[in-house]
């Protein structure tokens, strides 16, 4: 990961995209601020999520970051969410055990701390940066604490506390999808990679409560088939549905959200090849999981993960229940039962990244291009004037703003020369430019540019004004081009 992650990183900074946050002062790791595109480009990926999600009656709420101590102390967060992490005597550098066992070429996955310094001892671990051996090995709690509160390494649990209310306001019934958006804080040992390991992240979760012998929602239906790696160490290319009814992946809930996922990620820009789902093995899930399933990205040579499925069971509203004065028990029928969940997690940033990289490349004449999908670039089209020529430009602004009346996603763009316009609306994934000649002035036709093609087609300025949606319009015409 190191020609088009340095391509990326570099056209993120100039572009407005992403860069390290306090970048005056130096930087500090684990932080990254979204510029102008990237607030769009973010944005638009949530919308689409939401809408996603809203297709299957999803409802959402918005809970703070701020969390008081007795809830991770009931979701098991400050006894159990942590890595184990060494440090360097001698250069001071923190690293995850994992990287220093990787280092040192040693492949045990150690299950507790004991164990891990019982390796430690055993190997003479040295440290990746100065050859110093590591001694000790100790746990490293991921959650930054504020007094008697924690900022949250999740959303999940301001939803899991909201149950009930929750519940009532769905008319008390099963399934009920609830999501969220928003801040998740993790104080990682090593934060690295710009986007793929942050302190700050943006996730979008949604929790779906089901009757514990009702695991199942919504329709499998057939899809492109998608790498899948279960943990008995068998590789298959199979469909989701197909997944499912050979057994692979457990429970018709779970392939449901696995193949909304694919679907999902596929529509934001993740392309299907490029996308694998890996089942966790037992010794790598979280405390709270009985089965998990990660969406990994390919981002050069190496696989990420940007989506996590789990099936959280009833883990986290039974200890809320034990712990609290709210009783997380509901009545179906005759019985009485606390819910299980089943939880797909989207990690933004790193979607983000993923979309980036697996969108760009270079032309010929060594131009960049970011061939985004219309429905998360920043821009859906440019308006440009042939030259700054007075009817030009007034013709321009005009046509800009009837279009801006029916497309927010729209850009005026009239510095430099139509080519260097071209290729900078190409760097930033634009897949469309209008542009107004002296051609327009007698027969109000337009030339639209395709980003991907770089063909061109004139048509009549009232074929696109008249549309109710103008990136519809445009989308046909490349399909006929």
């Amino acid at each position: 990961m190191i020609n088009m992650y340095n391509d990326i990183i570099e056209l993120s900074k100039r572009r407005g995209f992403f860069w390290p946050s306090f970048s005056i002062y130096g930087g500090f790791s684990g932080f990254y601020d979204y510029g102008p595109l990237g607030v769009l480009l973010k944005e638009n990926i949530i919308k689409l999520w939401r809408e996603d999600y809203l297709e299957d009656g999803a409802i959402f709420i918005d809970t703070p970051n701020l969390t008081p101590e007795p809830v991770f102390k009931a979701s098991g967060h400050i006894d159990r969410f942590s890595d184990l992490a060494c440090e360097c005597d001698k250069c001071k550098t923190k690293f995850k055990l994992e990287t220093v066992l990787k280092y040192n070429g040693i492949n045990a996955v150690p299950k507790n701390l004991d164990e891990a310094n019982e390796i430690s001892a055993k190997n003479n671990l040295k440290c990746p940066v100065c050859g110093n051996i590591i001694k000790k090995v100790y746990d490293f709690n991921l959650m930054f604490r504020a007094n008697d509160m924690y900022l949250r390494p999740e959303t999940a649990q301001g939803i899991f506390v909201n149950f009930k209310l929750l519940y009532n306001y769905n008319k008390n019934r099963l399934p009920m999808i609830v999501g969220q958006a928003g801040k998740g804080f993790r104080n990682e040992i090593s934060p690295r990679q710009s986007l793929i390991r942050l302190k700050e992240f943006n996730q979008c979760e949604i929790e779906s409560f089901f009757d514990p012998d009702s695991l199942e929602f919504g329709e499998l239906y057939d899809y492109l088939p998608v790498k899948l790696l279960p943990n008995t160490g068998d590789v298959y290319k199979k469909t989701v549905k197909e997944a499912y009814e050979s057994g692979i992946i457990p429970n018709q809930a779970m392939a449901y959200f696995v193949l909304k996922t694919q679907r999902l990620l596929n529509k934001i820009g993740i392309k299907n090849e490029m996308l694998r789902f890996r089942q966790h093995m037992p010794d790598e899930r979280a405390h709270y999981a009985a089965d998990s399933w990660d969406a990994e990205a390919l981002i050069d040579d190496e696989w990420f993960e940007i989506v996590g499925i789990a099936n959280r069971t009833n883990f986290d509203l039974t200890n809320h229940g034990n712990n609290s004065s709210e009783s997380m028990t509901v009545k179906i029928g005759e019985k009485e039962v606390i819910p299980y969940v089943i939880e797909p997690s989207y990690g933004i940033d790193r979607i983000i990244l993923s979309v980036m990289s697996q969108s760009f490349y270079k032309r010929d004449n060594g131009y960049n291009v970011l061939a985004l999908n219309e429905y998360v670039a920043p821009f859906h089209m440019a308006v440009f004037p042939l030259l700054k020529k007075q009817k030009l430009q007034e013709k321009a602004k005009e046509l800009f703003s009837n279009l801006f009346l029916k497309d927010k996603y729209i850009i005026y763009d009239d510095v430099g020369s139509i080519g260097k316009r071209y290729a900078r609306q190409d760097e930033i994934g634009t897949p469309y430019c209008i542009t107004i000649d002296f051609q327009t002035l007698d027969d109000n036709t337009v030339t639209v540019r395709f980003r991907d093609s770089m063909q061109q087609k004139r048509i009549l300025i009232s074929d696109l004004v008249s549309q109710e949606n103008p990136l519809s319009a445009l989308n046909a015409l490349k399909i006929v081009q």
